[in-house]
């Protein structure tokens, strides 16, 4: 992993020289940035000591790191070379060029990418961390994070989701005292008596690497025993400002700033060796030369580099496409829970790295649709009830992808989306393509969806899609039919991506006979029925608003359900406009930036699509207002027969 030994006791002057080259290189590339040579820098400065951190983990441990964590990558393994860059943003670095300087990955090295949301990476930690003790090794998890950090509410999560599991992960504090500009005393939620547990808590002056070396060790040797998480509280300093952007000199007293340079990390292990005979000045100032020169080489190379290629800015926002399988779905009378819960066992069953996890979908209980019913009892090391945290449910799942394991996670209804969204725009979404195909993030996500049904009221009753479908990355996926249903999820559980689908409980109960089960892919729609003047497009719980409209109407419909709405299958409804002239899209989600708008839009900005119309294409869609608890409120909001009747008499004036 690394060319320096890992006994730091007797090799202090090696661990001297690759401080001294993180050093260097966050001093390099400030003089860089000033040179108008760059855009942005964050510096490591005073955090160099926690590389020793390294020194008790193995290649196969994890490091999801903090953007100040530059000694401890070169520790890791990765080179000066790769640091510089990814400073310059070259197509040959981590990210292609994607991502700030600081946002450090490696797939080689099991380095986590990343995000810059504050301690959005430790629920994915935990999600890793799960999945190893799930695998039976015993390698470990190590997260850091800023001490301003502690007070997001995924912290809070992060901690008690890995005390409940007993996981293998260690979440370190780099505690430098400071939130940008603010200081972090009066929030540090370990400074309030009671609201965290100590139990867990190990302190460490982090200036110094035999202390953090020693720390890091014991609780490396607790996770791997199987003993659980641990919170390595550090104690240091930021000696330089919050980044290239700030200057801590506007508000920390210069007293202040003086003081933290006698207790530099550098400066301390330089006199301590000299001080016992190991090191002289004239060795100190040949190292530093000998440091200069090669951070010189680095960064005039990396300078050199090929920049990123304007073409492949689309490239790894998803992966490869595989040809979708015939789902394993008998032909019979079924509802789509009926089909779904099919998928589900077959799924666990064919595949022991399937994980189910989510909000009371364990046996007797089975979900409150019964999707996961019988799940638990027959595969109770696969599918496991998660605390009410849709963060927690979101974040682990995309640690656990990471790692290599298959989570189809719940989300109790889709309305409850808010508060794991961080980790859906933030990890889930961004990671394939931040890290340029390096890592990937495949799972799946599925809710219950929509409305039409009384009593749901604001936050049981909305669809939301277009939320999903707005967020690059996410395949979204809403089934009219059983079969629809059993293909989508067969196609998701064996997908390169994270997968979304959305099941319509108006309907989601309603039993059809199925005779044909055909593959389905993401981007396929399906042609509900034929026609020759108008062209319905919908989905979901709204297929049964256009097929009453369709057989009232004095015309020949057309309907196509979507069934994918990222992608979508333009292909079919290009060819359907083509013969009708004439397009009504009808969705039960708000009108403004819904997929009916956008489909539209698309229909009408191409001259050839243009040229097709007959008439003007109608959008049937909820007005911008929430859903009330009186159903009254609810079906005065919804779409309906009435008004997708009067979308199609509109086009065919």
């Amino acid at each position: 992993m690394s060319a320096i030994p890992a006994d730091i006791a007797t090799n202090k002057k090696a661990f001297l020289r690759l401080m001294m080259l993180s050093r260097e290189g966050d001093r390099r590339e400030g003089i860089l940035l000033r040179q108008s040579k760059g855009w942005f820098q964050v510096s490591g400065m005073g955090h160099e000591a926690l590389a020793a951190m390294q020194w008790s983990l193995r290649p196969d441990d994890y490091i999801f790191p903090y953007y100040r964590s530059r000694a401890l990558m070169l520790a890791r393994g990765l080179s000066n070379y790769e640091l510089a860059l990814a400073y310059f943003a070259k197509r040959e670095s981590s990210s292609g060029g994607r991502q700030m300087p600081g946002h450090y990955s490696s797939r080689e090295h099991n380095v986590f990418s990343v995000c810059t949301p504050t301690g959005g990476s430790l629920l994915p930690a935990c999600g890793t961390a799960w999945g190893m003790k799930l695998s039976g090794t015993d390698s470990v998890c190590v997260a850091s994070v800023g001490d301003a950090a502690s007070r997001q509410g995924e912290y809070y999560e992060a901690l008690a989701f890995a005390v409940q599991e007993n996981l293998p992960v260690i979440f370190v504090i780099e505690d430098n005292k400071y939130g940008i500009s603010t200081p972090t005393d009066k929030f540090f939620p370990y400074n309030f008596g009671g609201v965290l547990s100590n139990d867990h808590v190990v302190k460490v002056d982090g200036r110094y690497p035999e202390k953090v070396h020693a720390a890091m060790s014991e609780a490396v040797a607790k996770a791997r025993r199987g003993d659980g998480p641990t919170v390595l509280w550090c104690d240091i300093d930021r000696l330089s400002s919050h980044t290239s952007s700030d200057d801590h000199r506007v508000y920390r007293p210069l007293d202040e700033i003086e003081a933290m340079q006698l207790r530099d990390p550098i400066r301390l292990l330089k006199e301590e060796l000299i001080a016992a005979g190991q090191l002289t000045e004239a060795e100190y100032e040949a190292m530093m030369e000998e440091v200069v020169k090669e951070v010189d080489a680095d960064y005039i190379n990396a300078e050199k580099a090929e920049d990123p290629r304007a073409e492949e800015t689309l490239d790894h926002t998803w992966g490869e496409s595989r040809p979708a399988e015939k789902p394993p779905l008998e032909p019979g009378s079924m509802t789509m829970v009926d089909a779904i819960n099919k998928m589900m066992h077959k799924g666990l069953e064919n595949d022991p790295n399937v994980i189910f996890f989510g909000e009371d979908i364990e046996d007797p209980k089975g979900g409150v649709f019964k999707l996961t019913a019988g799940c638990s009892e027959n595969f109770p090391k696969q599918v496991y009830n998660s605390p009410l945290a849709e963060a927690t449910i979101m974040g682990v799942a995309v640690g656990m992808a990471a790692y290599g394991m298959k989570p189809v996670f719940e989300l109790q209804f889709v309305d409850f989306f808010p508060p794991g969204w961080n980790q859906i725009i933030s990890n889930m979404s961004t990671l394939r393509w931040r890290t340029f195909g390096e890592w990937k993030c495949p799972l799946v996500i599925y809710a219950p969806y929509g409305a039409y049904l009384p009593g749901g009221s604001l936050w049981h009753s909305q669809a939301n899609e277009a939320f999903f479908a707005h967020t690059p990355g996410l395949k979204v996926a809403v089934p009219s039919t059983p079969e629809d249903a059993a293909g989508l999820f067969w196609t998701a559980m064996h997908s390169d991506d994270p997968c979304f689908i959305f099941i319509p409980k108006h309907i989601f109960r309603k039993r059809v006979e199925v005779k044909d089960v055909k593959p389905v892919d993401f981007g396929t729609s399906r042609i509900v029925r034929e026609g020759t003047d108008v062209t319905i497009v919908t989905f979901g719980n709204t297929l049964e608003l256009a097929e009453e409209a369709a057989s009232k109407v004095n015309a020949s419909v057309e309907i196509i359900d979507l069934r994918s709405i990222v992608p979508i299958d333009y292909d079919t409804i290009v060819k359907s406009v083509d013969k009708t002239g004439r397009l009504v899209v009808v969705h039960e989600d708000t009108h403004t930036c819904g997929i009916g708008q956008a489909i539209i839009a698309e229909m009408v900005r191409v001259p050839e699509r243009f040229n097709l119309f007959l008439s003007p294409p109608q959008l049937v869609a909820r007005p911008d207002v929430h859903i009330g608890y009186n159903p009254i409120y609810e079906y005065a909001a919804l779409p309906s027969t009435e008004q997708v009747i009067q979308a199609i008499n509109t086009t065919l004036a």
